[in-house]
């Protein structure tokens, strides 16, 4: 636990993960025998590392706002380029740079991050479990990387590692979030001479997962997933990587209109941010569907009782 805290002090992309854990060490807390003294515990712990890792920068006040200032750097606008964030693909209806202040842009991020982590939290603090707290990683990370302030390219990873914790039970999901992340860095990768790279790992990635494995329901990945999809999502899904296909075409052969020379950035983005939203509700409820952890829920009657 000293540890997890240590590392999101150290980093400031681990405070995606910040929500879960908080959510998850707060529950296991409140089931357990005497609560109020391990929540007492839990905050001193939390308390004391902060001060071990702050204390360099307490000398001076001028020192902290240095700090947070690099941790939070707000001067750099709510996006930059073309994230597949909520920020960046509302721009185009809705100018945000233009009409509000980054002080206020900084407080609706912060309001949206916290609105779309709440769930998850919730479900945690009423219900931990092993299994929640990887869907809490996930859900939280997505609403960091989906509404938060001043998003990468590259933070779509943040996400990406819990997925991976989840492949067994989630491997359409893992899946679907890999191809749809890469896609979202895919005009980050071209700008920077990276497309060959690109498109050998995305097929490396497809030939990887298709590669034939034994199931135990039907003796194939393919159709064992197959089952738990009706055909008319299955129809979407294939038009959709249809259209997928057609965009990197185009995206590679096709100089864009003059009028808009970003138009495919654009288009991009929007597609994956639309995946993104999809499978960041689709995790939320599937963690509140999560049965209740029946050895925690044991283990507390025999230390309450």
């Amino acid at each position: 636990m000293k540890c997890a805290w240590f590392v999101m002090l150290a980093m400031q992309m681990s405070a995606y993960y910040a929500p879960a854990f908080f959510a998850h060490l707060l529950g296991k807390c409140l089931h357990r025998q005497n609560p109020f003294f391990n929540v007492i515990r839990l905050g001193l712990i939390v308390l004391g590392t902060f001060t071990v890792v702050w204390w360099p920068f307490l000398y001076s006040k001028e020192a902290i706002l240095e700090v947070l200032a690099r941790l939070a750097p707000l001067e750099r606008g709510i996006y930059e380029d073309y994230v597949s964030s909520f920020w960046c693909c509302t721009s185009l209806l809705i100018k945000w740079k233009q009409r509000f202040s980054m002080s206020t842009l900084s407080y609706f991020a912060l309001g949206a991050t916290l609105t779309a982590s709440l769930p998850s939290m919730v479900q945690q603090i009423s219900a931990p479990s092993h299994r929640g707290f990887l869907y809490a990683l996930l859900n939280s990370s997505f609403a960091f990387y989906l509404f938060s302030y001043q998003v990468h390219e590259k933070s779509v990873l943040l996400p990406l590692l819990p997925a991976s914790l989840l492949v067994l039970d989630e491997p359409f999901l893992f899946k679907w979030l890999t191809i749809n992340s890469m896609l979202s860095m895919y005009p980050l990768l071209r700008r920077d001479g990276l497309t060959i790279c690109y498109i050998a790992l995305l097929f490396l990635f497809i030939l990887m997962y298709y590669a034939p494995m034994q199931s135990k329901e039907d003796g194939s990945r393919s159709n064992y997933i197959a089952q738990r999809f009706p055909k008319f999502w299955w129809a979407l899904i294939s038009f959709y990587t249809l259209f997928l296909v057609m965009l990197h075409v185009l995206y590679l052969f096709v100089q864009p209109p003059t009028r808009y020379p970003f138009i495919f950035e654009a288009v991009i983005t929007a597609c994956a941010f639309s995946q993104f939203a999809i499978l960041a509700i689709y995790t939320n409820i599937k963690q509140w569907r999560l049965p209740i952890d029946k050895a925690h829920s044991s283990d507390v009657k025999e230390k309450v009782n």
